[in-house]
């Protein structure tokens, strides 16, 4: 990754912690699918921001600090992803890029993250990381809260990560509230080469 000029996040800003899922089995695959890798990797000016959210995050509310799942990701394992999951084809793009378009993780301008406590365990978001549902939805949360599938806690927890976050110029999807874009596909793919 860093032959391809990403950096290793945590030397740009050590306060963040990093546990990506696709080096476990604690996933949606169900397998490590990444191998060695177990460090999060993200194009220089992604990774500044990223930074720049950690301070403000941090800054806000003492002892919090950002938890990465998930930064740069191989266009091989964007396959892997696409084919494992399991549910008909014409959702999938709601929930795994279509490898042949490529996820902005591809290009190592996209981070799937959570806020970690003071103890460093993970605050409750109401659904796990990769929840393939109306429940992770951003959009939905004013219906989710109004219907009591989602409480005003774990609301309030992803909007600490949601302000930190959008206030260092990151875009949240609207499907997962996990997923963070440092900009745009279009301008990913102009500025940088695919991560295969």
């Amino acid at each position: 990754m860093i032959k391809q000029g990403l950096v290793n996040v945590q030397t740009v800003d050590s306060t963040i912690a990093v546990e990506l899922k696709y080096s476990t089995t604690d996933n949606f695959v169900k397998k490590d699918v990444y191998g060695d890798l177990e460090n999060a990797y993200l194009q220089p000016d992604i990774a500044k921001k990223l930074a720049k959210a950690s301070a403000s995050l941090r800054k806000a509310h003492p002892g919090y600090r950002l938890l990465i799942y998930d930064a740069a990701r191989p266009n091989s394992v964007q396959y892997i992803l696409w084919d494992a999951l399991d549910v008909p084809l014409r959702q999938k793009p709601q929930y795994v890029a279509d490898p042949k378009i490529g996820s902005i993780h591809n290009f190592g301008c996209a981070v799937d993250l959570t806020v970690a406590n003071e103890k460093g365990a993970p605050l409750d978001m109401g659904t796990p990381y990769d929840f393939f549902g109306p429940l992770a939805y951003p959009r939905m949360e004013s219906q989710m809260l109004a219907q009591g599938k989602l409480s005003r806690k774990q609301l309030a927890n992803r909007q600490i990560l949601r302000q930190a976050m959008t206030q260092a110029g990151f875009r949240q999807n609207t499907t997962e509230w996990w997923h963070y874009d440092g900009m745009s596909r279009n301008s990913a793919r102009a500025k940088y080469g695919m991560i295969k």
